[in-house]
């Protein structure tokens, strides 16, 4: 009896310490003296361990919207090439996990760093991100960064080089609750 309720508490702690999300968000906009392109995708899985502050996201490159179908379009097949590389992945931590106090309520900020892989091309990554803990324990997730299509191997035609930029920010938010 002694054993199981061990084990059970364990689960229960386990549990408590991991926090997902199917539904996070990543937005990406560019803007040129031209045209402003920008996109959301709703369906980014992410999945952060408080315990070791370690971080996952995925994101579907095909799940990107953009207000013109022909934007869209042209993003999957002539620049991500989405049948080639179907996602964009962050693998990395908190580099300061334990200024986040996962179980008090409050707006801790933060470093992370990682590996992004975009276009097949995995780069090391850094940047400042903010958690925010809630009353109810779920975790709201963001970060604002810059990418250089460049340095994922993502070719600008020279076509439409002035159409668009070659550094893209990129925001994301993550809504999270224990797992």
């Amino acid at each position: 009896m002694v054993i199981m309720a061990i084990i059970a508490i364990a689960q229960i702690s386990f549990g408590q310490s991991r926090y997902g999300t199917k539904t996070g968000k990543i937005s990406f906009y560019s803007d040129s003296p031209l045209e402003k392109i920008e996109a959301d995708n709703k369906q980014v899985a992410c999945v952060l361990d408080a315990g070791t502050g370690k971080i996952e996201f995925a994101a579907l490159i095909q799940a990107f919207q953009f207000e013109k179908a022909l934007m869209q379009e042209h993003f999957n097949e002539n620049y991500m090439e989405s049948t080639k590389f179907p996602k964009a992945i962050f693998k990395g931590s908190l580099i300061n996990p334990s200024e986040v106090k996962f179980g008090t309520a409050g707006v801790y900020k933060c470093n992370v760093a990682g590996d992004l892989t975009i276009h097949g091309v995995t780069n090391p990554a850094k940047t400042n991100a903010v958690i925010e803990v809630k009353a109810d324990g779920s975790i709201i997730a963001t970060a604002d960064f810059y990418v250089s299509c460049s340095d994922y191997k993502i070719e600008i035609p020279s076509l439409v080089k002035d159409n668009i930029s070659n550094r893209i920010q990129v925001k994301v938010n993550a809504s999270m609750k224990s797992l």
